[in-house]
C-alpha cells in the first residue's frame, strides 16, 4: 500500500500488514503496562527490626517490673524501632516478547493511520536550532500543538528547535515505543523514518 506524503504529490510504499492491522486493545494495554512498569525505579527501602542499629540488650528483666515484657528497644512498636512490613527494593518489570511488542506497534500505527493522526512528510526542513523556525514549519504543515516528531536519525536542529515547546517530543526511530505513540494527538514522521519502521515491522 502507498501512504501520501503531506504537501507533495509523492507517496511512500509500505507493507499493508504494518499499517493496516486490526487494533488489538488488550495487547496494546499489556505492552504499555509492561513499559510503564519497567520504568519504575523500585528503589524504596526501609529497615526491619533486625536491621536498625542498637537493641542488643534486653531493656529490663522478664518478670517483676510490672511492665510488659520486652526483648529489644528496636521492636516495631517502639519509637526508633524497625518497620513491621518494611519496603524493600524490587523489580517491577514484566516480560514482553519481541513478537508481542512488534504486533502492538503495528496495531498502534494502523490505528493512527485510520484516525488520520499519522502525518508523513518529506523532511522537516529546519535549518537552524531555533524555536521560531519550528513554529513556522509547524504552522505551515498543520502539526498541531500536541505532537511526536520522528526522524530517521536524530536531527539536532529538530530536537533543539522543538524542545522548549510543551507537548512536543522529538525522537529518532530507535527511541519510538507504544507509550510515545499513544501519548500525543499527532505523530509526524519523515519519509526516511517511515521506511525504517516499515522495514523493522514487516
Amino acid at each position: 500500500m502507498d501512504i501520501q506524503i503531506k504537501d507533495t504529490s509523492e507517496a511512500v510504499s509500505v507493507e499493508e500488514n504494518v499499517f493496516s492491522a486490526a487494533y488489538n486493545e488488550a495487547l496494546v494495554h499489556q505492552v504499555v503496562v509492561a513499559i510503564l512498569a519497567g520504568a519504575r525505579a523500585g528503589t524504596k527501602a526501609q529497615k526491619t527490626r533486625s536491621e536498625v542499629s542498637g537493641g542488643g540488650a534486653k531493656p529490663w528483666r522478664q518478670k517483676g517490673t510490672g511492665r510488659a515484657r520486652a526483648g529489644t528497644i528496636r521492636s516495631p512498636i517502639w519509637r526508633g524501632g524497625g518497620v513491621t512490613f518494611a519496603a524493600k527494593p524490587r523489580d517491577f518489570s514484566k516480560k514482553v516478547n519481541r513478537k508481542m511488542y512488534r504486533a502492538a506497534m503495528r496495531s498502534i500505527l494502523s490505528e493512527l493511520m485510520r484516525q488520520e493522526r499519522l502525518i508523513i512528510i518529506d523532511s522537516f526542513g529546519i535549518k537552524a536550532p531555533k524555536t521560531k523556525d519550528f513554529l513556522k514549519v509547524s504552522k505551515e504543515k498543520d502539526f498541531g500543538n500536541d505532537v511526536l516528531l520522528v526522524t530517521e536519525s536524530m536531527e539536532d536542529n529538530v530536537f533543539l528547535a522543538s524542545r522548549n515547546i510543551p507537548l512536543v517530543t522529538a525522537v529518532d526511530v530507535k527511541a519510538v515505543d507504544p507509550v510515545l505513540l499513544l501519548r500525543h494527538k499527532k505523530v509526524v514522521m519523515d519519509k526516511a523514518a517511515i521506511e525504517k519502521i516499515n522495514e523493522w515491522l514487516s
